[in-house]
């Protein structure tokens, strides 16, 4: 960048710098107003007397930390204290790695596969791919740069942007703490399946026996021996939500390791968490990576995946393309302030551009592998269940050549059996045309497209479905291990997002707390296991999928909607863009810019109106145990339930308003009629009023435009 004489430089900073006293500084910026120039507006914090310049704030958004790009010097320059004390990661890796854990989870593993097959295959990979770099991608570069910029969490880092909604910090806190209330639940399962997979012979394997008896219990012959053990032996699953019962023993055992481990991982601080996190999320990526390879070498995995790559481009017009979105981001993990949290432990110069990218990049790569996964796993599935129709077809024949409706002519070969995938569509399609439409109706339709759809409608929950995987695998017990080691990996790293996602703000919020990080998370883990054990009694997992289907998403988009519109609108887009161009040293290109302004608000509103206007007009269901036949039903949940889902729905959403009129009464009558309009307005095209220290740099802009 060309610079002007020293004198010349000396004499205009004296001018524009003339009442701001004992601060004699020089400014040396970079080329960032090359890219984009800036607004620049002052930082400015509301109190009950009136409007003040908050040091603190200003101290956040200084460049010391970033040598390279601006330099300050001077006698008696301010210095930022206030953060000096504050903790980091290890490394870049181990940050990084705290980015991508969060980022993994179940939904990624199974949830994801579910919604390509039902909305339309690789149409919706197509979309969900599109929405993740126009839409997942500005909003993880968002909450990561706030973090990294401001160094506090998602309670300290958005009243920066405006102290009017300062509230949505705690919104986020809130929906943490309730996540992570269920979604331990779900780890919880998992480590019990791990526990019962020490066995030579795995009790979901086969019915059990009755008592005194040779003969299998009629209750699990009358469904499969996976969903039998789920509801029976695992949940002690009652028929209704309504039904209650005491606390399940070995469930309530296994959230308290559940919760253990999760406190052991967090308790010692960063460089013991950084050391967890080499295991919980690469051990997982190589195990997912072994269950891939043998996945592919079973029969008839390349039929799933040609099911797979089949595009409906009509369902790109679906009002189902909603899920897309909602699945976006609970699977990238978006709005909980977890992303804010992590960044906030990591120096103000790094590329959180890069890191954007790459954990946006590595969730769709994972996405991805486990798709390709499940459906190998289900195109086997499908396989065997056709091969098992023909034989029923086969059988349905002979009796109808015994019974003589048939002619004994059509008798199959002698080598059906051992080639029963061949033979029968050739020996079927052989028929006369009259014999075929004679025989037609005694025969089940063996179509492998029906076939995979029965496997795709059968239990939603992940674990249910990978006990039924384990069973194909040759050593059922060695892979159940391997599988289940894979899911509590997985649990375990979004576990430690989560926390760190509530940890972090209330350390910031309450600054004495960050004196006993330790005796706090202790707190925090038994305050939480506390909690979730509401979900260990009977009708507990009809609790948790009414939070994870119908709750979440909502308070998510709200959090969302007003962290894009306060950075794109009142704090400005361009002026927070030419901030991070300035701390990185690098160009960034402007398309962010219009992603936030446009893009990003318009799907979140369009997200958040279609999933209210479906919660109103549909009824909400959830999938319950029937004993009296012994099978999976379809429940309606009750009006108190959707009057509870309703309450939590305002309770998260809540702090965000009432923040807003908190600070709108804290200012006075008078300060609110003069000043409010300059907090509302977002970027003005005009000449705005600058402060003195604004002036500086809009000075050094002019000289700048000079120069070239």
């Amino acid at each position: 960048m060309a610079t002007v004489s020293e004198t010349k430089e000396a004499q205009d900073e004296n001018s524009q710098m003339s009442s701001l006293s004992d601060s004699k500084s020089m400014l040396t910026t970079t080329s960032a107003s090359h890219f984009i120039q800036p607004e620049f507006l002052p930082t400015r914090k509301f109190t009950g007397q009136g409007l003040r310049i908050d040091s603190t704030l200003s101290c956040i958004w200084t460049d010391e930390n970033n040598g390279e790009v601006l330099e300050i010097t001077g006698q008696d320059e301010p210095k930022c204290e206030a953060h000096s004390g504050r903790p980091s990661w290890a490394n870049k890796i181990e940050y990084f790695l705290a980015q991508v854990a969060f980022s993994m989870g179940l939904s990624t593993v199974w949830h994801f596969p579910y919604l390509c097959f039902h909305n339309g295959g690789g149409s919706f990979l197509i979309m969900y791919i599109v929405l993740l770099f126009l839409v997942g991608v500005p909003l993880l570069l968002l909450e990561m740069a706030a973090g990294q910029r401001m160094h506090q969490g998602s309670t300290g880092a958005w009243k920066v942007f405006s102290p009017w909604i300062g509230g949505v910090g705690y919104t986020s806190l809130m929906v943490c703490f309730i996540v992570g209330l269920y979604y331990s639940v779900l780890m919880a399962w998992n480590l019990f399946y791990l526990g019962q997979s020490f066995q030579s012979s795995l009790p979901w394997a086969l019915c059990p026996l009755l008592r005194n008896s040779s003969h299998f219990d009629p209750e699990c012959t009358q469904t499969t021996p996976t969903i039998h053990f789920w509801y029976q032996h695992v949940l002690k699953g009652t028929d209704e939500i309504e039904i209650d019962g005491s606390l399940v023993l070995h469930l309530s055992v296994s959230l308290f390791m559940t919760w253990l481990v999760i406190c052991i991982s967090m308790i010692k601080g960063f460089r013991f968490t950084g050391k967890v996190l080499y295991v919980s999320v690469l051990l997982p990526y190589l195990l997912l990576f072994c269950l891939l390879i043998r996945s592919l070498m079973l029969k008839g995995s390349e039929f799933g995946l040609k099911s797979l790559l089949a595009a409906k481009v009509l369902s790109l017009y679906s009002v189902e393309v909603r899920q897309t979105g909602n699945h976006l981001f609970l699977s990238t993990g978006s709005g909980f302030g977890i992303f804010t949290a992590i960044s906030s432990y990591i120096p103000r110069s790094n590329n959180c551009v890069i890191d954007a990218l790459a954990v946006a990049l590595l969730n769709l790569m994972t996405s991805v592998t486990a798709m390709v996964f499940v459906f190998a796993i289900m195109g086997h599935l499908a396989t065997e269940k056709k091969e098992k129709c023909y034989l029923k077809n086969a059988e349905e024949v002979m009796n109808l050549i015994d019974t003589g409706v048939l002619s004994s002519e059509f008798r199959f070969p002698d080598s059906l059996y051992q080639h029963i995938s061949s033979i029968y569509p050739t020996w079927f399609s052989n028929l006369p045309e009259q014999v075929r439409s004679r025989v037609l109706p005694y025969l089940y339709n063996c179509e492998l497209s029906e076939q995979l759809k029965e496997v795709r409608e059968g239990p939603g929950m992940a674990i249910v479905a990978f006990t039924d995987i384990v069973s194909l695998f040759s050593g059922f017990t060695f892979w159940a291990i391997i599988i289940f080691i894979f899911l509590v990996c997985m649990g375990l790293s979004t576990m430690i997002g989560i926390l760190q996602g509530i940890i972090t703000p209330l350390q910031d919020t309450f600054s004495s707390l960050q004196k006993h990080r330790k005796l706090l998370t202790v707190a925090v883990c038994v305050l939480m296991f506390l909690g979730s054990l509401i979900f260990m009694r009977p009708s507990g997992s009809y609790y948790t999928n009414l939070l994870d289907d119908y709750w979440v998403s909502l308070p998510l988009f709200c959090i969302l909607i007003v962290e894009n519109m306060a950075m794109a609108w009142i704090y400005g887009a361009r002026r927070f863009l030419a901030d991070l161009i300035i701390t990185l040293g690098c160009p960034i290109s402007p398309m962010y810019h219009w992603l936030w302004c446009f893009v990003c608000p318009l799907v979140l509103i369009v997200l958040f109106v279609s999933t209210l206007i479906h919660l109103y007009v549909k009824t909400i269901t959830y999938l319950a145990w029937n004993s009296s036949t012994s099978n999976e039903v379809i429940q309606n949940y009750p009006a108190w339930a959707k009057v509870l889902l309703v309450v939590l729905i305002v309770m998260t959403i809540l702090p965000t308003p009432a923040y807003f009129l908190y600070t709108f009464y804290s200012v006075s009558f008078s300060m609110i009629h003069s000043k409010v309009t300059d907090i509302f307005k977002p970027e003005d095209k005009g000449t705005p009023k600058l402060h003195p220290w604004c002036h500086m740099r809009q000075h050094l802009k002019e000289t700048d435009k000079l120069d070239h």
